[in-house]
């Protein structure tokens, strides 16, 4: 069921009415800090044992997932690494893959953020992305949904990790549920950061938070050890950078936090250009480490992270 909101939710909620994603009429909201709480105890280790990321870029299968829970439509996108040339419904590449779970901003949709998440696929990785019924482009815009919208994904993992077993199905055999991040840009960023606090499910592996704020979900971060990176605009006109390092600042984890000085709020995220091969170059290896355990991808994310002048990079995994 989805999580009920209560009035301290929902004063909390109503601070997140300027978290915007990739709509046009984006609001600047006022600086707000994320609600001080104690971190848990973290175990000091995180949870995915060593291991060998693949080597080679693989092509990208596209696919559609019609999902509902409980009357909430979740129509899900899977790009996943694929055998042959890149196209819809391709055969899957052998090999069992990682799976990452990403939300889109508020009035944004998944394929807003297509070619980041083409690039995880082909670095091995298979990536879900549900449409959310409140606040994706073309509906209400209800930001109070955003309380929601972890169990909704929580959902969706079951459906998707669910296809490893089914017969017939292109991805059988190929999902590691063992291995599984969550991600979300600015509203999603608050589902992500849920994920881990509130809404804790414990099948999160690492978490990827571009532009969020815990304003709503909190920062009571539970659970066994998982690896958080950050990535945030310092000059972010809709949330402000203070907010999402306040929310870092609280990881209890493994983490580390991409800073961009000319950052706004994620408009590099939706297009290529040197911003974003930074962001998804350091994502990708912060992946490979967190996921697949590879020790050889964590040496390698500050050169990644700090290639030009793009971006400062605050390390403690």
């Amino acid at each position: 069921m989805p999580r009920r909101v209560t009035p301290a939710l929902l004063a909390s909620a109503v601070l997140m009415a300027g978290l915007v994603g990739c709509s046009a009429d984006a609001r600047k909201t006022e600086g707000q800090q994320a609600p001080v709480e104690p971190p848990s105890v973290a175990t000091p280790t995180p949870q995915v044992p060593a291991g060998k990321a693949p080597q080679r870029a693989f092509a990208v299968g596209v696919r559609q997932l019609k999902l509902n829970r409980d009357g909430r439509a979740l129509p899900t996108t899977l790009w996943y690494p694929a055998a042959g040339q890149a196209k819809r419904s391709a055969t899957a590449a052998e090999g069992r893959f990682p799976v990452v779970m990403f939300s889109h901003g508020l009035g944004g949709r998944p394929d807003d953020y297509a070619t980041l998440l083409t690039r995880w696929a082909a670095a091995g990785f298979v990536v879900a992305a549900p449409t959310f019924p409140h606040t994706s482009r073309g509906a209400d815009n209800n930001v109070l949904d955003v309380l929601n919208q972890p169990a909704d994904v929580s959902y969706a993992l079951d459906q998707v990790l669910a296809l490893d077993g089914k017969a017939g199905d292109a991805l059988r055999g190929r999902l590691d549920g063992e291995r599984v991040a969550a991600a979300g840009h600015s509203a999603g960023g608050v589902t992500t950061i849920g994920l881990f606090t509130a809404s804790r499910d414990e099948r999160l592996d690492a978490g990827v938070v571009f532009a969020g704020t815990a304003l709503g979900v909190g920062t009571a971060f539970a659970g066994a050890a998982a690896p958080q990176l950050f990535v945030h605009g310092e000059l972010d006109e809709v949330v402000e950078y203070a907010a999402g390092r306040a929310a870092y600042d609280k990881v209890p984890w493994p983490k580390a936090m991409l800073s961009l000085p000319k950052g706004d709020h994620g408009r590099a995220l939706l297009s290529d250009g040197a911003t974003l091969r930074v962001v998804s170059d350091t994502s990708v290896e912060f992946l490979r480490w967190s996921l697949y355990g590879d020790a050889d991808a964590k040496k390698r994310i500050p050169t990644d992270a700090t290639r030009g002048d793009i971006a400062t990079f605050d390390d403690h995994l």
